[in-house]
């Protein structure tokens, strides 16, 4: 039986992968009508590239593709990413769902599928995913190769340890909750000093700086922590919805 999204799912970013157009184009208007935020690839180099500069939730991704396959983006991705997938396939042998499910598949729909079947299967899987972070996030908040650990209040980038003072973990912690989102200096100032304004945007402007020179690969050039001119911050790419955080275990 086909289940109504629920609320807390709305907007959530979906990236098809699929190397025919007219499927993607057709499941792409139906997931949208959904309620959901959907991108597209046609092939594995452009999949992988969107994990890597943007955001999904969740992946569904086609097996049988030309140069690259799924069984290779998946193996690529769950290098660098907990994205849920869903393995679009034609194979239903036993063996290929156990090679998939070794390399993190969290679901399999065969062609030919139902569309309704397809939403359905995304909702439980965010909905379990969604449901898992918000009891891990008390501890660990992640957001690529980022990890905050809120107890030890530590930082990680690539397993390194990232020595932050208490004012820049504060200042990563809010990019990080806002992920995607354009921060207001202003909201930045009060989440960081409270209602105390001596400190205006000179001094995150100053935080920023230290936060680029310690996360950035070339801080001149920031490929994490942007600046939107005359506004405030955003941390990573913007999906125009709020993706969930990624949790690790305590």
């Amino acid at each position: 039986m086909y289940t109504p999204k629920q609320p807390n799912l709305v907007n959530s970013t979906i990236l098809l992968v699929d190397d025919d157009p007219t499927l993607l184009r057709f499941l792409k208007d139906y997931l949208k009508g959904e309620g959901f935020s959907v991108f597209t690839a046609t092939n594995g180099k452009d999949a992988l590239h969107f994990i890597k500069t943007k955001y999904a939730d969740l992946v569904v991704l086609d097996v049988m593709m030309p140069i690259m396959d799924g069984w290779e983006v998946c193996a690529r991705l769950r290098d660098m990413s907990t994205t849920p997938v869903i393995f679009l396939t034609a194979k239903t042998t036993e063996q290929d769902k156990i090679r998939g499910f070794q390399l993190g598949v969290d679901d399999y729909v065969t062609k030919p599928f139902s569309f309704a079947e397809l939403s359905a299967r995304i909702q439980a899987i965010l909905a379990r995913t969604q449901s898992s972070l918000k009891q891990n996030e008390r501890h660990h908040l992640t957001y690529g190769e980022i990890v905050l650990d809120l107890d030890k209040r530590e930082a990680q980038l690539r397993g390194n340890k990232i020595i932050l003072t208490p004012t820049e973990f504060r200042l990563m912690e809010c990019l990080v909750r806002n992920r995607g989102r354009a921060v207001p200096e202003e909201e930045l100032v009060r989440q960081i000093w409270g209602s105390y304004q001596l400190h205006g945007g000179t001094a995150v402007r100053r935080y920023i700086w230290l936060l680029r020179q310690k996360f950035e690969e070339d801080p001149a050039t920031p490929r994490l922590i942007y600046t939107v001119r005359g506004y405030g911050y955003r941390l990573g790419g913007t999906t125009g919805a709020l993706p969930p955080l990624s949790s690790k275990p305590a």
